[in-house]
């Protein structure tokens, strides 16, 4: 069975080196941007991707105690993927965008592969697939995304370089386990999180949102450095548990009872309250110009409200402030409409709110309703 694994791995990887020729072949005759540089790059990011698929062919199973599956499964292929355009990605760093098509295509190929990170999950929980392989390269192929998209948003001026901390984070968190280990010090499970898969799946979204042309590089580094500090801070208290300096119990009765209740009743409902009055006060000088664009950010700002589908709201709000904000300097009020729609689209809008749809899509494991 491993030994067919194998032979199907080894068959991916030729068919990822042939797109990434024929890929390199329209780059030399379609752009002005240098194909060798490109296929250098991208060829030695798919490298990798190959290499994580070929060392856990032996994880192809529900578990350790179950028998290996005999093919990879529609879910792997969509990670692996994932993996491939991703590597594309990659092959764009240190190549300042020649065009405007060349500016847009990281940052399209990037999304695409963000949302297949919720198909791949949705594709395995369906068709009863779930492997130990899947979660290692989900695990390692976001690790990447997130390692390669930040450097690429950095050359094109993007973002602040401190924004790098949210790539190296994880690299440097798993360094952290395994210099505890062969050091023979414990190391403490972590609680299954739910904001803590929150905010791993809004990040890809914030980073391909970077990578775009249309948003200005004011807006975009406000953005990466608001976005940055719960993810880091998350980390911190990640680290904080599994070296045992904080006890799950107080983990619970702190962060998953204590904080979680203060956020809902308290925090959230200001945040939106704040929300909607920098909305209205912008409106009044007409930062969102055009009578459409007002509507529609008046209908978000009454979502975020309400609490009806607020997240979804605040996610609107975010792209249009972008699109609006141009190359203008980041005001105060500009700020604080960028901070509270980032809380509540992250966080949710807590109590008194009229209807959580979004939070239930956001939170659930697509797919699940079908075991």
């Amino acid at each position: 069975m491993l030994q067919s694994l194998k032979h199907k791995a080894q068959l991916t990887g030729l068919i990822g080196i042939a797109l990434l020729f024929a890929s390199f072949f329209c780059i030399r005759q379609f752009t002005p941007l240098n194909a060798m540089h490109w296929l250098l790059f991208a060829g030695s990011a798919w490298a990798y991707v190959w290499w994580q698929l070929w060392q856990g062919l032996d994880l192809n199973r529900t578990s350790a105690q179950n028998a290996l599956y005999p093919t990879l499964g529609l879910a792997n292929y969509l990670s692996i993927l994932r993996g491939g355009l991703i590597a594309a990605t990659s092959g764009f760093l240190l190549q300042p965008p020649t065009t405007e098509l060349a500016a847009w295509i990281p940052g399209m190929l990037y999304t695409l592969a963000a949302i297949l990170d919720r198909i791949d999950g949705f594709v395995a929980r369906r068709s009863k697939r779930t492997s130990l392989l899947g979660s290692k390269l989900d695990t390692t192929y976001d690790a990447l995304g997130l390692l390669i998209a930040p450097l690429l948003a950095l050359n094109y001026g993007k973002v602040h370089w401190s924004f790098l901390l949210v790539s190296v984070a994880y690299y440097f968190f798993c360094w952290g386990l395994y210099w505890r280990r062969t050091h023979n010090l414990p190391v403490y499970p972590l609680l299954p999180s739910q904001l803590r898969r929150t905010l791993a799946g809004f990040q890809m979204g914030c980073v391909a949102l970077l990578l775009l042309p249309c948003f200005h590089p004011l807006f975009t580094t406000t953005v990466a450095l608001v976005f940055m500090l719960p993810i880091l801070l998350g980390f911190v208290v990640d680290w904080l548990v599994v070296t045992g300096r904080i006890t799950t119990p107080v983990y619970t009765r702190i962060f998953l009872h204590d904080l979680a209740s203060y956020n809902s009743i308290i925090f959230q409902p200001i945040a939106r309250a704040v929300l909607c009055i920098a909305v209205l006060l912008l409106v009044n000088d007409n930062y969102f110009s055009g009578t459409t664009t007002m509507y529609f950010a008046l209908i978000a700002t009454a979502m975020v409200f309400l609490g009806f589908a607020g997240r979804i709201g605040a996610i609107a709000i975010l792209l249009l402030t972008g699109l609006m904000q141009g190359d203008n300097m980041i005001n105060t009020l500009v700020l604080v409409l960028i901070v509270c729609s980032t809380s509540v689209m992250l966080l949710g809008t807590g109590r008194f709110s009229l209807w959580k749809w979004d939070d239930r899509w956001i939170n659930r494991r697509d797919g699940e309703e079908a075991e």
